[in-house]
């Protein structure tokens, strides 16, 4: 009925995480967490419709709203690199994580938080 899609996430999760401990030599927790917090956008855009008009506004992220996009945008951008790829997509993962612990502009979820405050600052 599940078709073991939970042991292969956390397998992929596991194999990541020992990839990062092999490339960084830290806690890779701690990456996850640096890599979580730093990927997340802190402001983001709403459509804020009036009188027929909708156009965006700017709105500050809720802590957890940033926790989940921040996790997304990396499962997002480790699938997006290990397709069509000789890489494993624990190989993906685990660069995503280093990179946006680094706040490395090579971080998918980096770019796209970026990205996104970007247009909020011009909403706002």
């Amino acid at each position: 009925r599940g078709n073991g899609k939970k042991l292969l996430a956390t397998r992929i999760l596991k194999h990541a995480l020992e990839i990062v401990h092999l490339v960084t030599d830290q806690n890779p927790i701690q990456v996850v967490v640096d890599a979580v917090s730093k990927g997340g956008p802190r402001e983001d855009s709403t459509r804020v419709g009036s009188g027929g008009v909708a156009r965006r506004q700017a709105v500050d992220v809720s802590p957890l709203r940033r926790v989940d996009e921040a996790i997304y945008l990396m499962c997002k951008g480790a699938r997006k690199s290990a397709f069509r790829n000789l890489k494993t997509i624990a190989e993906c993962l685990a660069d995503e994580l280093v990179n946006a612990a680094k706040s490395s502009s090579n971080s998918f979820a980096v770019k796209k938080k970026d990205e996104t405050e970007r247009v909020a600052k011009a909403n706002r």
